[in-house]
């Protein structure tokens, strides 16, 4: 005797298909994310000169050696600051505002970077990240306090309690507004 299995029903799910712009925008933060080694060794075309002229610019080494050792430092300090803003944007936990203190970090590399004086690149960053640091942890802390306080008290799992912290804007400019 065969015995006939029940049919399932065809249940739309909300996960099985991605929108049109989600897949574009995925591709092209996976284009990216995929990149970056070519990106990292842009400073590779940069010339070893004190002086490197283009049909845009000018640029000047400044305090450094060469225009080459300016764009590496450059380029290993743009690139994870690329990534990290990346994630950033497109972490879903409630702990993604701790990545702004290794943002903050890299940005003010940069600057320092730029300034063209070699003495004093990469120094006292941790004087500068400390206020950026006062808020982001002590507000990271109070939220994690939060969940496990309602887990506590309620009987929702952790999944939903992160649910409900996480901050999710329609769009990528009100991911940006939210900070302004």
């Amino acid at each position: 005797m065969e015995t006939k299995l029940p049919k399932l029903k065809d249940q739309k799910s909300e996960f099985r298909f991605a929108d049109k712009k989600s897949l574009i925008i995925g591709s092209i933060i996976a284009t990216i994310i995929a990149m970056t080694p070519y990106l990292f060794y842009l400073y590779e075309s940069v010339p070893k000169q004190p002086v490197w002229h283009t049909f845009l610019f000018t640029y000047t080494s400044g305090g450094f050696e060469d225009v080459n050792v300016v764009f590496w430092l450059l380029t290993s300090k743009l690139v994870p600051l690329l990534l990290l803003f990346i994630w950033f944007f497109t972490c879903r936990h409630w702990w993604y505002h701790s990545l702004l203190v290794p943002i903050a970090m890299y940005s003010y590399q940069i600057f320092g970077t730029l300034r063209q004086d070699s003495n004093y690149v990469d120094s006292n960053q941790l004087i500068y990240l400390i206020p950026i640091m006062a808020i982001i942890v002590p507000t990271i802390y109070l939220i994690r306090a939060q969940i496990f306080n309602k887990i506590n008290d309620a009987t929702k799992s952790l999944q939903e309690l992160e649910d409900e912290f996480k901050v999710t804007p329609k769009t990528f400019w009100d991911k940006i507004k939210q900070y302004f």
